[in-house]
């Protein structure tokens, strides 16, 4: 019989929950360096000009664009045990998809408190496309950089006390901001010199959002808004490959459900939330056809 996340954590023994809970350096390294290898490999093959070098785009910018599930995960500071870890990498990954790791932080973990609530959830400021319009829109990720942009030039000048951060952090976000549009200054001035982080980059990191938009859309795109995160969140069944880029992130449902458990240890969650999980999809190719036929129906209505 289903429960809610909560009825379901409240089973749980000290000993599971500890078990659970437990970080360790080692499965962060080596995933880290799973991460690493697979761009430094694309980004060597692009530097190169090798024969073909232009296939080697595409999946270099997915690589790039899934940083924003490493960037997540050290929001959690659960994928690494040393402190500093999580924060160096959730900092370097930050400036990587130009999403500043401060204010992410204060703004994701809004989101966890008030999943999917309409007046709370900060994730819902920009609503969830709803026809093939929108959809096409959301993909295309120009009106997302658009918005990063102006979080990072705000920011840098004059941040806003919003509901999700204190007075407390703003200046930590002021300076993040501030150190990271110098590094954005430094890197367009190498530009004029050469085109090697455009190519390696700049350019796959656009190509490869999309992927990423897509795979965002499945954690709560038509998911109910009700405070139950087994009902609120989408557990999306799907292959090693993606699991590993995506730092098992697929078990989005679990990870709301109990967000202290590190990305190595969801796979054992998941075999026990898995009798609760209200929202299911196998696979993201599946996820997709469904969403786009409900946005079909959408257009027509």
């Amino acid at each position: 019989m289903s429960s809610d996340h909560l009825t379901f954590l409240k089973s749980l023994s000290a000993d599971q929950r500890n078990e659970l809970t437990t970080t360790n350096d080692l499965y962060g390294l080596l995933n880290l360096a799973v991460h690493l290898a697979i761009l430094i490999g694309f980004g060597s093959w692009i530097a190169s000009g090798a024969f073909l070098w232009q296939l080697a785009l595409l999946p270099q910018g997915i690589a790039l664009a899934f940083l924003f599930t490493l960037q997540h995960e050290c929001t959690h500071r659960t994928p690494f045990k040393t402190p500093w870890v999580n924060e160096l990498v959730g900092q370097i990954s930050g400036f990587l998809i130009v999403q500043p790791f401060e204010w992410f932080r204060a703004f994701h973990f809004a989101h966890h408190r008030h999943t999917n609530e309409p007046d709370n959830d900060p994730e819902l400021q920009s609503p969830k496309p709803e026809t093939n319009g929108e959809i096409f829109w959301h993909i295309l990720t120009l009106s997302y950089w658009f918005r990063k942009l102006r979080v990072l030039f705000a920011n840098a000048s004059d941040p806003k006390r919003e509901a999700y951060n204190t007075e407390r952090q703003i200046p930590r976000i002021k300076r993040e901001a501030q150190l990271m549009l110098l590094g954005y200054a430094l890197v367009a001035v190498s530009l004029l010199f050469s085109s090697l982080a455009f190519w390696v980059w700049l350019f796959p990191l656009f190509i490869g959002f999309p992927f990423l938009r897509i795979y965002l859309l499945a954690e709560h795109g038509r998911c109910p808004q009700v405070a139950n995160m087994f009902d609120n969140t989408r557990t999306t069944l799907t292959n090693r490959i993606v699991k590993q880029i995506a730092w098992n992130m697929p078990y989005h449902a679990e990870h709301h459900a109990f967000p202290t458990v590190p990305f190595h240890k969801l796979p054992e969650l998941h075999a026990l939330t898995k009798p609760h999980l209200q929202q299911i999809s196998d696979g993201y190719t599946e996820f997709t056809k469904e969403y786009l036929s409900s946005a079909s129906v959408q257009d027509k209505t």
